[in-house]
């Protein structure tokens, strides 16, 4: 049985997609937590998992948090999504940051990264994979969605005063937004972040670790043909110093297990993140 929790911080609700799971042990159940879903007045149907989204039951409670605007949010959501694919891949960097600047009077940064930048690249690269788009069209969204990122990070002014946090890719991997991404959401949460994003020898990873000291490792990959690589860099750094290391991103959207010597961060949304890094 999957269901919403929610749980009050200070003022606002934040919402949990849960289910119940039997504990033999016990002799009861227990709940185990599906999803993190966000600020309950920010959470629309697509941040539910597609297996659930149409459950009247959990659509009753989203509408119960947020009854007035969740629709209107929903149809912004959707045409921002559109709209940002059809900019991205004409390369039109000026009406993408419309877009971005827009979006965010409704909802804050952390959704934009999530809701649509996000959505909108995997789907540019699954149109690639199809030939439904050309490998040069997606190589300028790729390049406009890179350039509005760092305008954004460009915006962002606080200071950092939580962990020091590297973000790289394992050798061989080219796609980088994911890194360039993490670093502006986490630079605007206050983190200090080295993004090393372009794929350069372990040795010059292993050297920047020995001298910044970072307190986690963060380890992004966009292809599954590159989980061997990152696997083979988790080992080089282990082998050499005493350091989380969380690895995530597209390549783990399959249903595949792969075996890390790390934690591997599921697919969550980026207001999780911090969350994971305190704990790591």
């Amino acid at each position: 049985m999957v269901y919403i929790r929610a749980k009050k911080v200070k003022s606002d609700n934040y919402l949990y997609l849960v289910k119940s799971v039997w504990d033999s042990k016990k002799n009861t159940s227990k709940q185990e937590i599906v999803k993190y879903l966000g600020k309950a007045s920010e959470v629309i149907k697509e941040d539910i998992p597609i297996e659930f989204r149409n459950d009247s039951k959990i659509l009753a409670v989203l509408a119960s948090h947020n009854p007035k605007d969740i629709e209107k949010r929903e149809e912004s959501t959707k045409k921002s999504k559109q709209m940002l694919y059809k900019k991205l891949t004409e390369g039109d960097i000026q009406s993408s940051v419309k877009i971005y600047q827009e979006y965010i009077k409704i909802f804050n940064p952390g959704d934009f990264f999530d809701k649509i930048l996000r959505p909108v690249m995997y789907k540019i690269g699954e149109d690639w994979a199809s030939n439904t788009i050309s490998i040069a069209t997606e190589h300028v969204a790729s390049n406009v969605a890179q350039t509005l990122v760092k305008i954004i990070m460009d915006e962002v002014t606080g200071a950092a005063n939580k962990k020091k946090i590297l973000v790289c890719v394992p050798l061989g991997e080219e796609h980088h937004l994911g890194c360039d991404v993490l670093e502006t959401y986490l630079s605007i949460k206050g983190f200090k972040v080295y993004n090393i994003a372009t794929s350069i020898p372990t040795e010059s990873i292993l050297s920047f670790i020995e001298y910044n000291k970072p307190d986690i490792v963060l380890i992004s990959i966009t292809l599954e043909d590159n989980i061997s690589a990152g696997q083979r860099l988790v080992k080089k750094i282990k082998e050499q110093y005493d350091v989380p290391i969380l690895v995530g991103g597209y390549a783990f959207q399959s249903e595949k297990v792969h075996k890390f010597n790390a934690k591997v961060i599921p697919d969550v949304n980026l207001e999780e993140i911090p969350r994971i890094l305190r704990a790591a």
